[in-house]
């Protein structure tokens, strides 16, 4: 018997060449790494950033807390190691920093959040007009805190204010001038929330409320049943935004009380200011890392509360 020779392959098809694996692998490989490298490229900017303005200054404020300045400026300081930070932070200065804190936070937030959304949702109609109560409902967002702060002053002003009289608005009383100051911050914040809930509202499907309508659900009740969840994520973001301004207040307490009457508004923030300059340089640098893990903290703790009954949709 004759062999029979191989097939000869049809004209005009090339034959086709398998690459080695490692030469596969070698390709991948460096792909990946000229991928990743543009990546980190595009990123360097922000690294720069991060590492100026943040990193930077979070090691400083640790090596700060952990070493005793001098009096004199010709001496070098001393490392005193955890000592001093422990100390400031189970000091009654901290707690008293944190008490007021919490208490300019619970003033703020809640109410700033239910004015908003009051606002936000008497202004969500089409109405002739409503663009000039839209406009001035707004106009807070583009006051400053120092700005919102002499308006507010004028208002309450123990001697010429219109609200002189008023004695939950006194910012000479140390039981309510916490409260005064907070309704400033609310105020000037009115805005922001304005804008953010008005926003998300303008995003509700009109089919939903008027399917809501006539099953028969009341105003009250479609508002809390529908609206809420659907701009739940906005009223999210307001929450974490205003707790972290409420912790880092600082300038209206500075113009309207300067930290009295007897040390009732001294927030944490102010503490770490320190305009009179009673606390050393170590002090306020472990009261402000103090402040950096609480406000990471609260908003962290935050946000995995009120995340989980937040609607994001489909």
């Amino acid at each position: 018997m004759s062999a029979v020779a191989p097939a000869a392959p049809p004209e005009g098809d090339e034959p086709v060449t398998v690459e080695p694996p490692s030469a596969a692998r070698s390709e991948r490989l460096a792909r990946k790494l000229r991928d990743a490298g543009l990546a980190y490229a595009f990123l360097l900017p922000s690294l720069v950033v991060f590492a100026i303005f943040f990193y930077y200054p979070l090691y400083r404020l640790f090596w700060f807390s952990t070493h005793q300045q001098s009096r004199f400026r010709n001496r070098p300081a001393t490392y005193v190691g955890f000592e001093q930070l422990t100390d400031t932070l189970s000091g009654n200065d901290f707690v008293n920093g944190l008490v007021h804190s919490g208490l300019f936070m619970v003033y703020t937030v809640p109410l700033g959040i239910g004015l908003g959304v009051l606002l936000a949702v008497a202004a969500h109609r089409r109405l002739r007009g409503i663009k000039v109560f839209q406009t001035i409902f707004s106009s807070t967002v583009a006051s400053s805190v120092a700005v919102a702060s002499v308006v507010f002053f004028t208002l309450v002003n123990p001697e010429v204010g219109y609200f002189r009289d008023v004695a939950w608005l006194s910012l000479r009383d140390g039981d309510s001038a916490l409260f005064a100051v907070s309704l400033s911050s609310v105020w000037q914040n009115l805005g922001l929330t304005f804008i953010v809930v008005l926003a998300a509202l303008q995003t509700v499907p009109d089919e939903l409320t008027e399917a809501a309508t006539l099953d028969g659900y009341g105003a009250v009740r479609r508002f809390f049943r529908i609206t809420v969840p659907l701009i739940s994520p906005a009223l999210l973001f307001l929450a974490i935004v205003l707790v972290v301004h409420a912790l880092q207040a600082y300038a209206q307490i500075e113009i309207l009380t300067g930290g009295g009457p007897g040390g009732e508004t001294e927030t944490l923030l102010f503490k770490i200011a320190d305009p009179r300059g009673v606390r050393s340089l170590g002090v306020r640098a472990s009261l402000s890392l103090g402040l950096f893990v609480l406000t990471a903290v609260v908003a962290g703790f935050q946000y995995s509360i009120m995340s989980k009954r937040v609607h994001y949709g489909d």
